[in-house]
């Protein structure tokens, strides 16, 4: 069979990565893809096509007779390219563009959650400076978080330590348009205390499957500081999210999530991404995101025991219940190298070098991200450049030889956080 993978992040080289291990598929496109699927060969090809560029995604599905289609980003699904994939009687991975807005809509989510009784923060939405000015000007806790409601490519939240950083924060939003018009509405929430972690599951909008519980580093700093990021690194399993835990999660949130979705008309296929916050063993709701996570998925994917084309069909024909979807009794982490001045302005064209040592490594994978492979030449073309993976019997381990692997790349600024995983391990 042949797969189409959209998007050209390391998470879709994750994705390109684990079909391809599919005895059931012949080839894998990537539209448009990175250096890292340029290099993969074989069954693996780029397509330049834009992953935003929906008619185009649909016409390439037509002409080479793609069997599947999984959809990596969030900006294709607002454009709703799944509602054009299956209106073209295509199969395709993915929600359409109406139960996307739990990641397209932060009002539409939190609203959602309210509804349905899904636990997360307190919060009021604002269309314009001024009421937002006079909610926080009547404020005396702080922090307060605060989040443009659309898509912000990850960076549209801000935790306001204090009342000037937050009428700086929504200077920046409503008056700068830092956003531009994902920031039409903002919501301004209650601050969650305890600790971040990332579950998704695979659902045909009624049976899911949980894939290992992860935790990402969202901030540029070590320590957890600095400014937030697309995500400089994860590992999986969280042990934060305990069975008990997830056992919540599943109770609380899944299943009234996906029964809401059905009530309102939009039963929610594909991936769903339940950005958590965990105090005390309780957990709630920081967002929703519609698709799988970046880096998550470069730890969640790897782990998975049994062939995830036989898990994707399933979404889409109803026996999810049955496919092997457990994951290996082991841990992953990854690291990302990213380019030096991420997440503000950064440079790109620089040299990479791989050492062939790495290829040695048994249980490290190299997903690219940022990168461009051209007349036999790698070079860094965005932020997050690379994800260093590494599979070992326990975190600490996965952890040591996915930092042992970092030793054998190199790119002009090259740039990584040294602690991921260390909450974890203390």
């Amino acid at each position: 069979m042949k797969v189409l993978i959209i998007g050209g992040g390391a998470r879709e080289h994750a994705l390109a990565w684990a079909v391809a291990r599919s005895g059931r598929v012949s080839q894998v496109c990537v539209a448009p893809g990175n250096g890292g699927t340029a290099m993969m060969g074989g069954k693996v090809e780029n397509v330049s096509i834009k992953a935003t560029d929906t008619d185009a995604l649909v016409r390439f599905a037509d002409e080479k007779d793609i069997d599947l289609t999984v959809v990596g980003p969030e900006q294709p699904l607002e454009a709703g390219i799944v509602d054009l994939f299956r209106n073209s009687g295509k199969k395709v991975v993915g929600p359409v563009k109406n139960a996307a807005r739990l990641e397209t809509s932060k009002v539409f989510a939190k609203d959602f959650m309210k509804r349905y009784g899904i636990p997360t923060a307190a919060y009021n939405v604002f269309s314009d400076y001024t009421s937002a000015k006079t909610f926080l000007d009547g404020t005396t806790v702080f922090p307060q978080v605060i989040k443009a409601s659309g898509l912000a490519a990850g960076k549209g939240v801000i935790v306001a330590e204090s009342r000037d950083e937050a009428m700086q924060a929504i200077e920046d939003l409503f008056k700068k348009r830092i956003f531009g018009e994902a920031a039409n509405e903002v919501v301004i929430e209650s601050f969650l205390k305890g600790e971040e972690a990332s579950v998704f599951v695979l659902t045909d909008g009624s049976v899911y499957r949980f894939f290992q519980p992860s935790q990402d580093h969202k901030r540029i700093g070590e320590g957890d500081t600095g400014k937030n990021t697309g995500g400089m690194g994860a590992y999986a399993p969280a042990p934060l999210v305990s069975e008990e835990v997830l056992k919540k999660v599943e109770e609380r949130i899944v299943v009234p999530a996906l029964e809401g979705m059905r009530k309102e008309g939009t039963p929610y296929t594909g991936f769903l991404y339940i950005g958590l916050m965990v105090d005390e063993g309780e957990p709630s709701v920081v967002e929703f995101n519609v698709r799988l996570g970046d880096p998550e998925a470069q730890v969640v994917l790897p782990l998975l025991r049994g062939d995830v084309v036989d898990a994707l069909e399933a979404s889409l024909n109803g026996s999810l219940a049955t496919v092997n979807f457990e994951a290996q009794d082991r841990a992953a982490a990854t690291v990302v190298l990213a380019s030096k001045g991420y997440p503000d302005g950064y440079e790109t064209g620089k040299a990479i070098t791989i050492r062939p040592q790495l290829e040695e490594l048994d249980d490290v994978m190299l997903f690219h991200a940022g990168t461009s492979f051209e007349d036999g030449r790698l070079t860094t073309s965005g932020g997050r450049v690379l994800s260093v993976t590494a599979l070992g019997l326990t975190l600490r381990e996965s952890i040591d030889l996915a930092y042992n692997a970092v030793d054998y790349v190199d790119f002009e600024g090259v740039y990584y956080r040294r602690d991921i995983g260390v909450k974890a391990l203390s």
